[in-house]
């Protein structure tokens, strides 16, 4: 009888690729999920859960990203100080006017695990709002959007 276990993928044998996405026209939380998705490595058969195992992805056009229906002048980002009365509000449109990147990098990390391994995975996240990225050296692969 040949006992078959479970492949765990560690850390020295990950080969790590470089993914290009033009996010021209994408909305924002189906972008963000399938960012989420291979930066974590959920789209290699070597998934590990407990391991980074995904890879390097740079988004460019963040300027350029939508949301669905009226949700462009209702949705309001919230952060806080942690003083008396330091809660600041800012709403899709001004924070797309200031920093597009800031508003892909919030919704990855929302769909990125909360531990020391997500605040990990999240730094091979690449965002910038033109088209013009400093990664060409890498040869990143560019990939079309799922849906």
């Amino acid at each position: 009888m040949i006992l078959k276990s479970t492949h765990y993928a560690k850390q020295g044998e990950v080969t790590r690729n470089w993914v290009l996405i033009d996010a021209e026209g994408a909305t924002l939380g189906r972008l963000a999920a399938q960012v989420a998705k291979i930066l974590r490595g959920k789209n290699k058969p070597q998934f590990t859960p407990n391991s980074d195992c995904g890879d390097f992805v740079v988004v460019i056009n963040a300027d350029k990203v939508q949301l669905t229906g009226n949700k462009a002048d209702h949705k309001t980002y919230y952060r806080h100080s942690g003083y008396n009365g330091g809660l600041k509000a800012e709403s899709f449109r001004q924070a797309m006017e200031k920093h597009p990147e800031k508003v892909i990098e919030r919704a990855v990390r929302g769909m990125l695990p909360k531990t020391t391994l997500g605040r990990k995975q999240l730094t091979k996240l690449k965002v910038y709002a033109g088209t013009e990225h400093p990664h060409a050296a890498q040869n990143p692969v560019k990939i079309e959007l799922e849906g």
